[in-house]
């Protein structure tokens, strides 16, 4: 069985990302998407949070997976029997971060491929950071995310600012 990594920290998860996901998913016999752990970044949603928003999100996908994961990419695609990750590219900027990262992993895993899929036009301007600061903002999200994601969105963002 072909099995694929989709690693991210997906905070929110997007139509991009259920996008390259599902042709993902049109490629191999299995996709895992795999929600990191511990990205150095500052996150929105706790990682049960994440992972239950891209099960939702792909629940009509039968080939898809959902787990989360800590340390290397490729130690978590060698645990599972996966020698194939899955990036997306949206910009020239992500290519560049991409190349990088592709070459760091074949130097530790170098039975690893890597198969970037060129976001869908709709889709290239989408970034997680980009839509919470417009969803905080009260801009509409609805057509950038899966309802389940919109909804949490909305709910996280609507206690914060009672906090505020």
């Amino acid at each position: 069985m072909t099995i694929a990594v989709y690693p991210g920290a997906f905070d929110p998860f997007t139509n991009g990302h259920l996008d390259i996901a599902a042709r993902a998913a049109g490629l191999f016999e299995k996709v895992i998407i795999a929600v990191y752990d511990r990205p150095d970044k500052n996150l929105l949603f706790t990682t049960d949070e994440r992972v239950n928003l891209a099960r939702q999100s792909v629940a009509g996908i039968p080939n898809i997976e959902v787990q989360s994961y800590s340390g290397l990419t490729v130690n978590f695609a060698r645990r599972i029997g996966a020698k194939t990750l899955v990036r997306g590219l949206r910009i020239g900027a992500d290519f560049e971060g991409e190349f990088e990262m592709a070459l760091m992993n074949k130097k530790l895993a170098p039975d690893c491929e890597l198969v970037c899929l060129m976001a869908s036009l709709e889709y290239q301007f989408i970034s997680s950071s980009l839509l919470k600061e417009v969803a905080w903002l009260g801009g509409r999200i609805d057509e950038l995310v899966p309802e389940p994601v919109a909804i949490a969105l909305k709910e996280r963002l609507l206690a914060s600012r009672k906090t505020v």
